[in-house]
């Protein structure tokens, strides 16, 4: 059964551009040009996968605020921003409300259409977690495989797939440098540095906010990161 993926897009044209190339290449495709009717429709039947600008008619952030409210509605479809706004801070504010990855509308459709069969394989790998490895213990840190469930020191951490993933990267070899490649293997994303570093910068707050003593994840400079024993 074909994929859905959802366009929110203000841009008429755009939006058509983006829904005619998803359709060649096999996907359904429902399109919605502004903040409410995509909410009503998501809240009606969840996409698999959510392509969302940030600019949605009058509201200049609503793509922020509709990625918010899918994030409540589901913590595992996959969120691409796809958006001309290109600062750091528009980048590091998409990811930290959720989303899964985020380009500017430069990006050429190949690059955009491997972002977006990289995050359904990934969600294709995340149905059948090994059997061996139902749960992750590494001191105060628990990975529950089945459920996508973190916990540090007994208290919920609520990581987004992504986040999950990374965390079981790093967490599974203790002391091991993982770099940019290791790492968005194992997450099963293709990204840059950047949004590597956003994505551990958001690891480390959430996992803060239940413990403002952790200090898990080191960065090697020049290298990656590794999880302390």
């Amino acid at each position: 059964m074909a994929r859905t993926v959802a366009i929110v897009e203000d841009d008429a044209a755009i939006r058509a551009n983006y829904a005619d190339m998803l359709k060649k290449h096999g996907y359904q495709v429902s399109a919605y040009a502004d903040r409410k009717s995509a909410a009503d429709g998501f809240r009606t039947k969840l996409p698999d996968l959510a392509l969302l600008d940030i600019g949605l008619g009058e509201e200049p952030d609503g793509g922020f605020t509709l990625c918010r409210e899918l994030r409540a509605m589901s913590a595992a479809v996959p969120i691409i921003f796809l958006t001309a706004r290109d600062s750091d801070f528009d980048m590091v504010s998409g990811l930290r409300m959720g989303a899964d990855d985020y380009l500017t509308k430069d990006a050429s459709l190949p690059q955009l259409l491997a972002r977006i069969s990289a995050l359904f394989r990934r969600a294709d790998l995340l149905r059948e977690p090994p059997a061996s490895e139902e749960t992750l213990e590494r001191g105060p840190l628990r990975l529950d495989m089945k459920r996508f469930q973190a916990s540090w020191r007994d208290a919920a951490v609520d990581l987004t797939l992504t986040e999950f993933w990374l965390v079981h990267s790093l967490a599974r070899f203790p002391g091991h440098v993982k770099d940019r490649e290791q790492l968005m293997r194992d997450a099963h994303i293709v990204v840059d540095d950047a949004t590597i570093t956003s994505h551990v910068k958001r690891i480390r707050r959430k996992f803060q906010t239940v413990d403002a003593a952790f200090a898990a994840i080191d960065a090697v400079y020049g290298l990656g990161y590794r999880w302390n024993a």
